[in-house]
């Protein structure tokens, strides 16, 4: 016991923290992309629409490294963008927990998308029509109807995603390395204290992130029984 509790005080809380700051920014950019594109896709009809539909779900499915090295592509210090970032802003995401943010949101965005999106179409379009009657303009049947009816799905998904941010190990290592006190995430400290032979502090932390990810999952669980 008095192990175990020299073991807690001694550890370095900060991939905990850091984890919870980058999982949140991440969730919230995942929400507010995936609501909008899951409502597009339940709702409008066009040429190439399952194709566009597939390359978002795409993160789902591809290897974590495939997601970061397209993050590098994209963004990084020898893409357009990342060299126009760092001229005019002297800016970077890489090696920074901004690239974090950006890999989790990745990779979290078909969570929240797919939930949104069956969640819009499972709305009953006839209280939408009654609603735009009592001249409601569309923004604001969507904002009064559409959403509140459709938020238990959403929102069942954003846990999902928030769950699945805290958890991001491969995209996040490859944009924004592992450096103790400024990128290191939960599972890299994990992965870091494996391969430093620090099983106690890798076994601590292992718990930790299993608590928080039963917590996120039970609480996902109970909103996707009120659909």
């Amino acid at each position: 016991m008095n192990t175990t509790n020299t073991l807690i005080a001694s550890a370095d809380w900060f991939p905990l923290v850091l984890s919870l700051k980058v999982a949140a920014v991440a969730t919230l950019l995942a929400l507010v992309a995936g609501v909008a594109l899951g409502w597009v896709f339940a709702r409008k009809r066009f040429p190439g629409h399952t194709v566009l539909e597939a390359v978002f779900m795409l993160p789902l499915v591809l290897p974590p490294t495939v997601i970061g090295y397209a993050i590098l592509v994209a963004a990084g210090r020898h893409s357009p963008l990342g060299s126009w970032l760092r001229e005019h802003l002297d800016y970077s995401i890489i090696f920074s927990w901004h690239g974090a943010v950006v890999a989790s949101a990745v990779v979290a965005l078909p969570l929240v998308l797919k939930s949104a999106s069956a969640a819009f179409a499972g709305v009953d379009r006839s209280l939408e029509a009654a609603a735009s009657t009592l001249r409601q303009s569309p923004f604001s049947v969507f904002l009064r109807v559409t959403l509140p009816l459709a938020w238990p799905g959403i929102l069942a998904g954003t846990l999902l995603a928030f769950a699945r941010a805290m958890g991001e190990f491969g995209a996040s290592l490859m944009v924004a390395g592992s450096i103790p006190q400024q990128t290191q995430t939960l599972s890299m400290a994990i992965y870091d204290a494996v391969q430093a032979g620090h099983d106690d502090l890798a076994l601590l932390l292992v718990l930790v992130t299993s608590l928080l990810s039963v917590t996120v999952l039970v609480l996902s669980n109970r909103f996707f029984s009120l659909r």
